[in-house]
Formats: structure tokens, C-alpha cells, sequence
């Protein structure tokens, strides 16, 4: 395993072994191999296990007790929010009541924000979202760089209702926009254009319109969901 100064060794072993566990490699319950015989697989040193480890622990996903060795925790106290977990998800094929729970949470946050980027984001802010919105016309959201713009308009639209905690699921929400819509065209079947649902969040929240913007986000989310679960299905 080859590390890089952006993504060291604790790092890309934690990724291998997070996604092995999301995924079911190594489900709920089962007991990991030790950290002499996971550094001596790998040709790596213990600490980076130790740390890679670590990471897996702080996010809720293992649990390690003297003796009794490193055990996949159970899903309930995951940190389903945590931003790694999410992409970790969509490495595979993500459970379809995830991705409904990931939609349902979205369509309670997002609308509300919205009505409230719509009252108090500032003439910065929205430029920032329009410029963002410009990007993601211009590159389309099947390439990379158009889904860091539809990431960023997300997030910017979070800052922009000026509520701390709102802005504290920046991350998380960016990241389940992120890879739903990676999800999405990574499948055969081409999903249907958001560019027209998320024109018109910008123009509602361009005019003030609070009752709009709730509704434009709305329809952008449903949208988004309906094309997620063609995926899976496909």
C-alpha cells in the first residue's frame, strides 16, 4: 500500500477497512484480526493500524477492549452522518431504507433552510450560489467538477440562512449530495436534468421568496430521490 503526502497510510487503511464494514464485508459484530496480523498482510507498521483504528473507533464503528480484541460495533451507533461513512456507503450499493432515511432527512433540513436563505442570505452569498449554479451548467453534473459545484451551492445555501447549527451539517449534507449524485450517473440509466429545479431555488431565493424556495428545494430533493432509488433498482 503506497501513501501519499494527501492521503497516508492510516488514512487509505482506514477507507479499505471502513468500507469493508459498511458495506458487510465484516458486519456487525464480527471480530477484527489483530493489529500484528493486519500491519503484517499489509507490510505496514503497527501505529498506522493503530491509527487507522482510532479513526474507525471515533466515527462508531469499532470497538476495542484489552483482550478481547477490535469487534464491528452495531450499526445503531454509527456516525451515519459523518461525511467518510456516506461515501463509504455508495462505494457499493447502499441498502435502499438508507437511502430513503438520507432523503427523508434532507427534505425535513433543507426546505426550511432555504426559506430562510431566501430572508437573510447577502449579496455575496448569493453570487457565490450563482456562480456555483454556473459551473454545474457549464461542466454537467456527470463530471467531477460539476457535482464540487452542486456541492458547494448546497453548502453555500446553508450558510446563507446565517443559523450556526444549520451550518454544522454543512459537510454532512454536501456529502449526501455528493454521492447520490455520483450514484446516479454511475448507473446506466441517465437520470432527469436538475438544472431547472435548482434555477429555480436560486431565482427564490434571488427574490426573497421563502414560500418558493421551500417549494423549489422540495421538488429538487424528490427529484434526486426518485432518480437514487432508479439506480438501485437498476
Amino acid at each position: 500500500m503506497t501513501a501519499t503526502r494527501r492521503n497516508p497510510q492510516h488514512v487509505l487503511l482506514s477507507r479499505e477497512l471502513g468500507v469493508a464494514i459498511v458495506t458487510g464485508t465484516h458486519p456487525p459484530g464480527t471480530l477484527l484480526p489483530g493489529e500484528v496480523e493486519i500491519a503484517e498482510r499489509r507490510g505496514i507498521s503497527r501505529s498506522v493500524v493503530r491509527e487507522a483504528l482510532r479513526m474507525l473507533s471515533a466515527k462508531g464503528l469499532l470497538q476495542s477492549r484489552p483482550k478481547a480484541g477490535t469487534r464491528v460495533r452495531e450499526r445503531v451507533h454509527w456516525n451515519l452522518l459523518d461525511p467518510d461513512l456516506l461515501a463509504w456507503m455508495f462505494e457499493g450499493t447502499p441498502p435502499p431504507g438508507f437511502v430513503r432515511s438520507l432523503f427523508e432527512l434532507r427534505l425535513i433540513v433543507e426546505p426550511a433552510a432555504a426559506e430562510l436563505a431566501a430572508r437573510h442570505r447577502t449579496g455575496a452569498q448569493l453570487s457565490r450560489l450563482g456562480h456555483a449554479l454556473e459551473r454545474m451548467g457549464m461542466h454537467g453534473l456527470a463530471t467531477p467538477e460539476g457535482q464540487a459545484a452542486d456541492q458547494e451551492f448546497h453548502t453555500v445555501l446553508l450558510e446563507a440562512t446565517g443559523n450556526e447549527l444549520l451550518l454544522g451539517l454543512a459537510s454532512s449534507i454536501a456529502a449526501a449530495v455528493r454521492w447520490t449524485t455520483f450514484f446516479k450517473y454511475r448507473a446506466s440509466r441517465q437520470p432527469r436534468d436538475p438544472m431547472p429545479a435548482h434555477r429555480a431555488l436560486f431565482e427564490a431565493i434571488a427574490a426573497g421568496d421563502e414560500a418558493a424556495a421551500n417549494a423549489a428545494t422540495a421538488t429538487l430533493i424528490r427529484q434526486a430521490q426518485a432518480d437514487t432509488e432508479a439506480a438501485l433498482d437498476g
